[in-house]
Parts: C-alpha cells; sequence; structure tokens
C-alpha cells in the first residue's frame, strides 16, 4: 500500500471530457464517488485529473492510499493519518499505537499481498473507543485541510474500504472521497461511474481518442494502421501504451500485422507500477482475487471468440467442478469485477415474436487472452473447444428448425446473434474426425443462410474444406455434398455443381435417402433454369415436387420445388404454372415462410406478365420483392427488381414485352462465357 498527500504533475489525459464532466459534477453533490472500470482502461489517472482540478477550485489537497501493495499494521485509517502528517513522528506513533490496539478485522475476507499471498483475521466485536478517536482526527484533518480522500485501487481491500468510507462519512458527511475499482463498493452514499476503453473512430473517417493516443507515441504514420491497431487492442488505454512502446523495435505496419493476428499479447515495458507493465500482469492482479469457480469459468469463457448469453456459457462452462448452477453466479460476479461486459441487458422483448431476450456479455480481448492462457497451462483447452463447438451445432440445429417454424426471421436473427461464434466453430481444426464431423454438422445445419439467405460463396467455402476432413462415407457427408452441390448451382458454377450432385447422387442411394433424390432432382432443375432448358427444369422439379419428404427440417423440401416449377412453367403455360403456385403454398409448413411466399409471388409475378397482365404482375412482383428483402437473398432481389423494371415499363410507359428469344436473361450481362454477375452471393458487412 502507498499513501501520500498527492501532489504530482498531472499526466495527460486523452478523450475523458464526458467522464471528466460528469465525475467532477457528482463530486460536488456525492460524498462518495467511484470509478468502476476494466484493468489498464485509466481510472486512477482520470480520478487524479479530476482531483487535480477539484483541490485546485477549492484551495484543497489529496489524500491518497494505493490498496495493492499490502495491508499494513493499522490498516487504512493507519496509512491515511501517516499520509496526511507525514512529518509528524509523534502523531504517526500515536496512530500507529490507536491502529495496532484496535486494527479492524476482515471478517474472514483474504487480504492481498502484492503476490496475492491471504491471510485472516479474527471478527471484533465492534469498534473500540481508540479506532474511533483515530477516525475523527481523520476525518478532522480533511475539515481543516479541505482534503478529498482518494482510495486508490480498491479491489484487494473492498471491504476494508467500504467500513472505512462508511464510519467516516458518519464522522463527517460533508466529507469527499473519490474511489477507483475494478468493482462498485456497493454503498448506498455511492454514485458510481463507468470508464469504458476509449473509443477508436467517432464516426465515418474521424479518428477517436484511441488513434490520438497512439498517434501521440506513434508519431506521424498512416491513419488506416493507427485505427488497425487500435481495433485490435480494443481502445484499451494501457495495451495502446505497451504496444506503442513495441515500435522502438518494429515499425507500425509489423505491429498492426501482429496486434491483428490471433493469439495474446505479451508486450511489456515500464510503468508506474508492477500491474501495469504488461497486459497478463494486469489481469493477473485480478485474477488472484476470484475464487476458484470464478477462475474456472473465465478461462473457459476464453474459447468464446464473440459475444454470449448464459446459455452457451453454461455450455462452454459446466464441468464436474463447476455445476451448470454456479455458471450465472459467477457471471454476475465477473461483470461486476469488470472482468466480462454486458453488451445486452435482460428483459428486452424480440420484435417480432415478444419472446424475452437474455442478456449477453463479452470477454475483452486481454483478459480472453490471459483466461486462454491460463485454460491452456490447466490442460483444459481441447475439452473446452469440444464443448463450445457441440453447442454451435446446437445452436445451429435450433435455427434450422426455427427456419422451418412460423417466423423466419427468428432463425435469421438466432444465427446473426450468435455469427462470430459460428464463424470459429466452423473455422478452428478440428482436434480429430469426431470434431471435424461437428464442424460439418454446423455447415449443414445451415443450409438455409448459404442458400436462402444468400451467404453462398461463403457456405461452399465452408463446406469444400470440411468436406475434404470428413472423408468418411456418412449420411451427414450425404447432405454436405448436395448442400455443395445446390449452392454451385445457384451461383452458375454448373460444371463444379454437377460433379457434386453426382457424388451426392451416389451417396444418397447407397444410404437410401429418398429425400437426398429429391433434393438432388431439385438442384439439377436450378441447373436447368439457368441453361435455359425449361423442359428439362419442368420434369426434374415436378419429380422434387412429388416427393414426400420425411424430414420436413432440411432443404427446400417439396413446397418450394412446386414454387420453382410455377417460375419454369410461368412463360409456357399459365394453368399449370397457378396449380403449381397454389400447390408450393398449401404444401407450406407456416404462415412465416417468407422464402417460398415470396418465391411464389415471383412465379405469380411472371406467369400474368407472360400472358399479358402486366398491372396484375406489377402488385404481385412489388409484394415478392418486400417479403425477400425480409430474408436477404441478393439473387432473388436482383431478379424481382429486374422483373418490376421491366414491368413499369409496360404498365407506364405502354412498352411491349419481348419474345422469350429476344430477352437476354438477367443473370447473364454478356452472353453465356461470362462469369455470373456478383449478386450471386451475399458477402459478409465488415466490422
Amino acid at each position: 500500500m502507498t499513501a501520500r498527500a498527492d501532489r504530482r504533475p498531472l499526466p495527460g489525459v486523452v478523450g475523458r471530457a464526458v467522464e471528466h464532466e460528469l465525475v467532477s459534477g457528482l463530486l460536488d453533490s456525492a460524498p462518495l464517488v467511484t470509478l468502476t472500470g476494466a484493468a489498464g482502461v485509466g481510472k486512477s489517472v482520470l480520478a487524479r485529473a479530476v482531483l487535480e482540478e477539484h483541490t485546485a477550485r477549492h484551495d484543497g489537497t489529496i489524500l491518497r492510499v494505493g490498496c495493492w501493495d499490502g495491508l499494513p499494521h493499522g490498516g487504512l485509517t493507519e496509512a491515511l493519518l501517516r499520509a496526511a502528517h507525514p512529518g509528524d513522528d509523534a502523531r504517526r506513533d500515536t496512530a500507529t499505537a490507536f491502529a495496532r490496539r484496535t486494527a479492524p478485522s476482515h471478517n474472514g475476507e483474504p487480504v492481498l499481498g502484492s503476490m496475492g499471498r491471504t491471510g485472516h483475521t479474527d471478527a471484533p466485536t465492534g469498534p473500540a473507543p481508540a479506532d474511533d478517536t483515530a477516525i475523527a482526527a481523520l476525518a478532522a484533518h480533511c475539515r481543516r485541510s479541505r482534503a478529498t480522500i482518494l482510495l486508490d485501487d480498491c479491489d484487494p481491500l473492498r471491504d476494508e474500504c467500504a467500513r472505512l468510507v462508511r464510519r467516516l462519512l458518519r464522522a463527517d458527511p460533508a466529507l469527499r472521497v473519490v474511489a477507483t475499482a475494478r468493482g462498485a463498493l456497493g454503498l448506498p452514499e455511492e454514485r458510481v461511474v463507468a470508464i469504458a476503453p476509449l473509443p477508436v473512430t467517432l464516426g465515418e473517417g474521424i479518428a477517436g481518442p484511441a488513434v490520438e493516443l497512439l498517434a501521440a507515441r506513434a508519431g506521424a504514420a498512416a491513419p488506416e494502421l493507427l485505427v488497425a491497431v487500435c481495433q485490435a487492442l480494443e481502445g484499451s488505454p494501457l495495451a495502446i501504451a505497451l504496444a506503442a512502446q513495441q515500435l522502438d523495435r518494429m515499425s507500425l505496419p509489423q505491429l498492426a500485422t501482429q496486434v491483428g493476428a490471433d493469439g495474446p499479447l505479451f508486450y511489456a515495458g515500464p510503468a508506474a507500477t508492477v500491474r501495469h507493465t504488461s497486459l497478463y500482469a494486469a489481469q493477473a492482479a485480478g485474477y488472484t482475487l476470484c475464487s476458484p469457480t470464478d477462475r474456472r469459468v473465465w478461462a473457459r469463457l476464453s474459447v468464446l471468440p464473440g459475444d454470449f448469453d448464459p446459455w452457451l456459457a453454461g455450455c462452454v462452462c459446466t464441468s464436474c467442478d463447476v455445476p451448470a448452477a454456479a455458471v450465472d453466479g459467477a457471471l454476475e460476479r465477473l461483470l461486476n469485477a469488470s472482468v466480462i461486459e454486458r453488451v445486452r441487458d435482460a428483459g428486452g422483448a424480440q420484435e417480432d415474436t415478444g419472446a424475452a431476450l437474455p442478456p449477453r456479455y463479452r470477454l475483452p480481448r486481454a483478459a480472453r487472452d490471459f483466461g486462454r492462457t491460463q485454460l491452456r497451462e490447466a490442460g483444459e483447452e481441447a475439452a473446452a473447444l469440444r464443448r463450445f463447438r457441440q453447442a454451435c451445432a446446437a445452436l445451429a440445429a435450433e435455427a434450422q428448425i426455427a427456419w422451418q417454424g412460423p417466423n423466419q426471421q427468428v432463425a435469421v436473427r438466432l444465427v446473426e446473434d450468435e455469427q462470430t461464434n459460428l464463424d470459429a466453430a466452423l473455422t478452428r481444426p478440428p482436434q480429430d474426425a469426431e470434431d471435424a464431423l461437428g464442424a460439418l454438422e454446423i455447415a449443414v445445419s445451415l443450409w438455409f443462410h448459404w442458400a436462402a439467405c444468400g451467404f453462398r460463396r461463403e457456405g461452399r467455402a465452408h463446406l469444400d474444406r470440411l468436406l475434404l476432413l470428413s472423408r468418411d462415407d456418412t449420411a451427414l457427408r450425404a447432405r454436405a455434398l448436395w448442400l455443395a452441390g445446390y449452392l454451385a448451382a445457384q451461383e452458375h458454377s454448373l460444371g463444379a455443381a454437377e460433379t457434386l450432385l453426382d457424388q451426392a447422387w451416389t451417396a444418397a442411394v447407397m444410404h437410401a435417402d429418398s429425400d437426398g433424390l429429391a433434393r438432388i432432382a431439385h438442384a439439377h432443375g436450378v441447373l436447368a433454369l439457368y441453361r435455359g432448358n425449361t423442359a428439362a427444369a419442368v420434369a426434374c422439379l415436378e419429380e422434387a415436387a412429388r416427393h414426400r419428404s420425411r424430414d420436413p427440417w432440411f432443404g427446400p423440401g417439396p413446397a418450394h420445388s412446386w414454387a420453382l416449377l410455377a417460375v419454369a412453367l410461368s412463360s409456357l403455360d399459365a394453368e399449370r404454372a397457378r396449380e403449381a403456385a397454389r400447390r408450393a403454398w398449401e404444401s407450406r409448413h407456416s404462415d412465416g415462410d417468407f422464402w417460398l411466399y415470396s418465391t411464389v409471388l415471383y412465379a405469380c409475378a411472371a406467369t400474368e406478365r407472360a400472358h399479358g397482365e402486366p398491372t396484375a404482375a406489377l402488385r404481385a412482383c412489388r409484394t415478392a420483392l418486400a417479403a425477400k428483402q425480409l430474408i436477404g437473398d441478393p439473387l432473388f432481389i436482383a431478379g424481382a427488381r429486374n422483373l418490376l423494371a421491366g414491368l413499369r415499363r409496360e404498365v407506364r410507359g405502354g412498352e411491349p414485352r419481348r419474345g422469350p428469344d429476344e430477352e437476354v436473361p438477367w443473370w447473364r450481362p454478356a452472353g453465356a462465357d461470362m462469369p455470373p454477375q456478383p449478386f450471386f452471393s451475399r458477402l459478409r458487412a465488415g466490422p
């Protein structure tokens, strides 16, 4: 512990104007203001900046005590008295005598020294008169000298700090105390100000305070590199300062590459305290204060690359030494200690279903890197990664079932919420054949995300890689081959599609998978539509549509085959096309099937247009486009917009419709040999 009347020069504070004003305002009215936040976020620097200004305005002083160096005899009271009278030996000896006779107990709570050792004292029956005298003397000194007490880094002595503040405010309600800690002290008089990492950007093309902090140390540099480094370091002032010190031995592009790579950052450099000489040391200081259960949960959460809800945390963390019932409590304690962040509060409701939303949390990079190191050293990394992939497989299966349910947007939102976790489960190298099969199962369950929502290129990349890793002849592999071929057909990669569908057909026959054969016929119908072979498309889609599916959860199914059959028949036979559209709608799984609904409407629009009813076609096409935009498939949206533009010309300008032989397919900008348009696949939005 260190204690002193703090008169050091004020360090530079970047990007904290809002927090500075907030804390200053609270300090004028609240007896206790606590700055909370993660390790290295700059709580102490901001507290000193505010107090420098506050004491200068009121002609006062700062009485600071730092809590991380261990508790001397007499505790915080003696430390503050020594700081108040550094040159008065007699007063210091009196305070020591008071403190040694009446040192407050910790009620069984551990007191951590500089190396994390613990000790216990017996519980007192109550404060002794001499201890009351020391508190009164300290309060009187603060009143005379207009001193504001700064309890810095309270975490290892949080209960002791809370007791001291309670007694001081009882002795002098006008006293002002500022505390910094990773969690609040929990007193009724307390006003808490949460300090977040520095913003990296303030809008499109506007550098934020984090970039300003790095630029001050890096000098003239390319702005995009500064932004990349700060984004990888998540705006942490300590991480940025330590990374900047590495510029003595590497260039900024090298630093950007290094911090952008996956893996822990063990940067170290000189700092005012041992805890701030490295990111590892800063996290380790908080880790020593956690219970064994909280440490295990922290370490196991490190396999989660994105934000998560309590269910996913429970799947990853639960084991023989961490009961499922203990995970929620550990999450709350880690949240209060600023180890994890809450990115969404509980209690909200989904807009479309009204279902209650669970809270979502996030483990920042520094804490995640530290936890991963602890997990690896404990020999638990492989088991945690396996549980993570199994949980993601369950999430993907849940989304697949929701897609065929009453509201497909529920499935879309579930995948969007868990996108980072699902991506990691798909791309992290499997540990063995069983683990590879689990990754393939995720890719197959997300068939609708790739095929219906438009992320075809991404889905094909995952399937191509995972099929190489899962060579055993299984029913799951047969589905994966069909899905890869179906995506290739949708992307107009005709040769690749035929090869994959041939392999899928062989596997489906071997496994007596009649559903698989129907899905293959559906994919061949898509290929025939692209080739302009309407007769072949009708034959294939009729075969797929008449099949009675045994597994309604996977693949487009008979309803969608009827819908595509209506599209294929639209220019040939209006009555058959309308009948196919009716059959598609009658065989749907639910009224919330926007994918099927939009395709049926598109077929109706194409049918009405082909048979001289452009006004009716225009109405159907508008509704089809609106329904399809709820799902977001760029291929279908582009086709509907192309049809809509032609219909508008016909309705408003009286332009006659071209014949089938005169029209160039909208997906072919300049003939059959040209590559397909970029709207075949939807690209993932950047961060």
